[in-house]
């Protein structure tokens, strides 16, 4: 016990003159910019079908770290580098991977830069920043597992990124399973895009206090491989959507509508997985620091060529509502209820569960 003691406060006196003393930082970039996400957070799960499986438990949901790189050349040339938090399968232990790893260069062509390496995908990350804002609680319909599920924010690739004031894209092509699944071999490649009118302007604007935009988005997977025939054979992936939202420094409104064509893949050996559905969001400021906010999303699956439908499940709906307080720039408070209720061909509850949640949203 004496060693381990004396060990300890050897460490700690090393760790302290480390402290105090002068440190020079070198590195190759002319400029590296670090900073961070987290979403800490409260929750309480009701299953109304079986309450044996409620839960109440604290949470960390996300947790990034992430690093710039700047080069001297060119100021907005860099590679990103982002650590991402997930919780492991064991549901306690924390495990760390990695979200986006990428280099950027920000004029390969007129108005247009390119991530090369594992890169954004066209659509999440343009939602999150301008239609649905509160990812801290809930991912965007096309990515949540009780909406559209069908793509993921990054995956290994290249993005070609073009911005002007009244027209926006992203053209990128991926190995199509998304940064955290089997990329598989000699599966296919996907091509995703998003192209975005600027309606008023403001394309060239991270943050503009006022803006109406259209979009048309989608994805064109070859051999998925999460997609299977009932022979066990790679299916391609197919889906498309279109989006509109109109945000002023007041309020938000947004809507966007996907449909899915998954050719001959089926879940389970039994149905085809095929759909449609929508999603409405909106914001409201109703003092300053505070926004209410509300969401409703309706995917419904299509029953032509099942081979079974009785009970499988016809419709997912999700509604979710709450209220966040802007406490300073960094840190967000929220308090929210989501609402899931899906059901079956035959008119059964497949899934009738609710989550109340409080969150602290925090980036630097």
């Amino acid at each position: 016990m004496k060693k381990i003691i004396l060990s300890t406060v050897a460490a700690l006196a090393v760790v302290s003159s480390v402290a105090s003393a002068d440190v020079t930082v070198k590195s190759g970039a002319a400029t590296l910019k670090f900073d961070g996400t987290h979403y800490f957070g409260l929750t309480k799960y009701s299953n109304n079908l079986d309450s044996s499986k409620d839960w109440t438990k604290f949470e960390t949901r996300r947790n990034y770290l992430q690093v710039k790189a700047y080069f001297s050349e060119n100021p907005k040339d860099y590679v990103r580098v982002t650590l991402d938090q997930y919780n492991a399968a064991d549901g306690g232990s924390i495990g760390m991977r990695v979200k986006y790893a990428y280099l950027y260069l920000a004029n390969i062509f007129p108005n247009t830069g390119v991530e090369m390496g594992q890169a954004h995908t066209p659509w999440i990350d343009y939602e999150e920043h301008n239609g649905w804002k509160y990812r801290s609680i809930s991912e965007t319909f096309i990515e949540q597992h009780n909406g559209v599920h069908a793509t993921a924010s990054s995956g290994r690739g290249i993005n070609f990124k073009t911005k002007t004031c009244n027209f926006s894209s992203e053209l990128g092509l991926f190995n199509g399973e998304g940064y955290h699944a089997d990329q598989g071999n000699n599966n296919g490649l996907a091509a995703e895009a998003r192209l975005t009118w600027h309606v008023l302007g403001t394309g060239l604007i991270h943050h503009a206090p006022k803006y109406l935009n259209l979009s048309l988005f989608g994805e064109d997977s070859q051999k998925h491989k999460d997609r299977k025939d009932a022979s066990g054979n790679y299916v391609d992936l197919k889906w498309a959507g279109v989006h509109g939202v109109y945000s002023t420094e007041q309020f938000l409104l947004a809507a966007q509508y996907v449909k899915v064509n998954n050719g001959n893949y089926f879940d389970s050996g039994k149905k085809y997985v095929e759909g449609k559905g929508y999603s409405v969001n909106g914001s409201f400021k109703f003092a300053p620091k505070w926004d209410v906010f509300a969401r409703y999303d309706d995917f419904k699956f299509d029953a032509d060529g099942r081979a079974s439908t009785s009970g499988d499940t016809e419709e997912r709906k999700t509604t979710i509502g709450g209220v966040s307080y802007k406490y300073n720039k960094n840190v967000k408070f929220l308090a929210n209820i989501i609402n899931n209720k899906n059901t079956a061909f035959n008119g059964s509850t497949t899934k009738d569960d609710q989550k109340a949640m409080l969150t602290a949203e925090v980036n630097w």
